[in-house]
């Protein structure tokens, strides 16, 4: 009696590994948006600076941009998580392209195509200790091709920023009084 369920059992375990191995084999296929670390960026500390991150989708592939033109159509769009005393402020997306494709010939989607640039304003507290933060986070997208559209992914992003102090503040005195004065 337990022969048969024995068998039963592996055949329903290679059917299993094959259907993973199909979704694995699936997923290494669609397409990943790459990042770009940028260089170091100095920034003083009370003071807002702006980080240039850049990002490129592959060649034959595109992604919605930050503001796609129907609601069903997943934004691309970048949330971080700063460490303690450093605030992200503004973050700039550039402008989609907008572009036909044979799936809906008659409708304009506007999406990135190759490299494009992300802009955050990052703002270290006045009271933060110089040094080096690291900034983490993630950036959500859709990646599709001209016939298809494949699951959403996050890509982590990273990158490092210096705080510096600020140069030092002068203090207006009160002019010394002249010694012609009496």
């Amino acid at each position: 009696m337990r022969q048969p369920y024995r068998q039963l059992a592996a055949v329903v375990l290679c059917f299993l590994s094959a259907g993973l191995w199909g979704q694995e084999s699936f997923a290494k296929k669609a397409p990943a948006v790459v990042f770009s670390p940028p260089e170091l960026s100095t920034i003083t500390r009370g003071k807002p600076g702006t980080v240039q991150l850049s990002f490129r989708v592959p060649n034959g592939f595109h992604v919605n941009s930050n503001t796609p033109k129907s609601e069903f159509l997943i934004p691309t769009a970048l949330k971080l998580n700063p460490p303690t005393d450093i605030m992200v402020g503004k973050i700039t997306y550039p402008a989609g392209e907008e572009l036909t494709f044979p799936f809906s010939p008659e409708e304009k989607l506007s999406v990135y195509t190759g490299a494009f640039p992300v802009a955050v304003v990052v703002r270290p507290l006045a009271g933060v200790v110089p040094g080096k933060y690291m900034l983490r986070g993630q950036l959500r997208y859709q990646a599709c091709d001209n016939s298809a559209c494949y699951p959403p992914k996050q890509l982590p992003v990273e990158f490092e920023v210096k705080v510096v102090k600020g140069p030092p503040t002068t203090t207006r005195r009160n002019p010394a009084q002249s010694p012609h004065v009496r």
